[in-house]
């Protein structure tokens, strides 16, 4: 009766091992799931991140761009304003400039 017992309480050893080798094996899958599915949240988290970072920098270039035009219209339009303002500073001052140069190649000194 004895070893009956003792065959009884090693049965009931290796039912308790096996049991506990599948708690320990589905505790291991189910982190193995959550770990996948953490890296697929980050993964969407990190796609929608750079889709957000890339749309904010093509509007950022896209103003830029857009700004270089108008500047580029703003210079040439001072520029303008600028040579015509030096032609009709010339303009005034050229009747003064030739009289001065006609005295000074006209008159002889001795």
């Amino acid at each position: 009766m004895e070893t009956s017992r003792r065959q009884s309480g090693i049965q009931q050893l290796l039912a308790a091992e096996q049991e506990a080798q599948q708690i320990v094996n589905a505790a291991r899958n189910a982190k193995m799931a959550r770990l996948r599915q953490a890296k697929e949240e980050a993964d969407r988290e990190i796609t929608a991140y750079r889709a957000q970072m890339e749309a904010e920098f093509q509007k950022k270039v896209a103003e830029t761009s857009g700004d270089s035009g108008a500047n580029v219209k703003r210079l040439e339009q001072e520029t303008e304003d600028k040579i015509a303002n030096l032609k009709q500073q010339a303009g005034a001052i050229s009747p003064d400039v030739v009289s001065m140069l006609l005295k000074h190649v006209t008159s002889v000194k001795n």
